[in-house]
């Protein structure tokens, strides 16, 4: 199985997590204000999780690991809290929440097969919140179509690069987080020795540096990005780096929902 976990998802309705959340939650201040908010995160995990246990909304689950695989390629997440076998809390000890902690949630929430979750944060002055929900499944999150008539192979690297990331979303599918998938594809490639490397940009005669990009070839960059609108303005930024450098090409691939675009842009 290419995603694993020690226990499977019970799904339940909105209106059921509804009803357990604002259980959650008041014990959540509880925790907050007996320890105050300048505990490290595995404190209030404890704290929160022995809580919730003793007022009968368990069983809780601490640190329940995820292991997503795709042929000798592994990695392992962990999730915080599991509540009811339904739920997902994922805890901060933070100044505030960011875009990547939701992508975190949701990336468990579509690896295990669930459907809602919560992220809590203990640092601010009154605990703060966020609900991560979707109604993705694991089947339909491998329904996509492929578009490359923009993409331009010129050798059995490139080749590599569209089989490698077609064969990852046919075994995992899509809408996970995106260093996920530059993660495995960097193993796949060579390595990150081999793979990421610093690469000089010049304007016209003026030496501007160097710049860390993921390359193929030592001609050929590529770039992964997941971008469901127009991709219009970030093409014209690839660009402008590719016009920069010494390279010849670089390869894109783009996730635009179920939608997977190869483009080959060069220069």
């Amino acid at each position: 199985m290419p995603i694993s976990c020690p226990i499977t998802a019970r799904h339940i309705e909105q209106e059921e997590f509804a009803r357990h959340d604002f259980q959650v939650m008041r014990l959540a201040f509880d925790s907050q204000n007996a320890l105050g908010r300048l505990c490290d995160e595995v404190i209030y995990q404890n704290d929160l999780a022995d809580r919730i246990e003793a007022a009968g909304l368990g069983p809780v689950r601490r640190e329940v690991p995820l292991i997503i695989t795709h042929r000798d390629f592994a990695k392992t997440y962990s999730m915080d809290l599991v509540v009811g076998d339904a739920a997902i809390y994922e805890l901060k000890a933070l100044a505030n929440l960011v875009a990547e902690h939701d992508a975190q949630l949701l990336n468990y929430l579509l690896l295990w097969g669930a459907h809602h979750g919560k992220l809590l944060n203990f640092r601010p002055t009154q605990v703060q919140s966020r609900f991560i929900n979707t109604t993705l499944t694991p089947q339909s999150r491998k329904l996509f179509e492929v578009e490359s008539d923009r993409w331009h192979p010129s050798d059995g690297a490139s080749q590599l690069l569209h089989s490698t990331f077609l064969g990852l979303l046919e075994d995992w599918g899509l809408f996970l987080e995106l260093p996920l998938y530059l993660e495995a594809l960097t193993h796949f490639l060579g390595g990150q020795e081999q793979v990421v490397r610093m690469v000089p940009l010049k304007r016209g005669s003026v030496s501007l540096g160097n710049q860390r990009l993921y390359m193929l070839t030592p001609d050929i960059a590529f770039r992964l990005t997941a971008m469901p609108d127009t991709a219009e303005h970030y093409e014209r930024q690839l660009c402008s780096l590719l016009r920069h450098s010494q390279l010849r090409a670089c390869h894109w691939v783009n996730m635009a929902r179920h939608k997977v675009q190869f483009v080959t842009l060069q220069t």
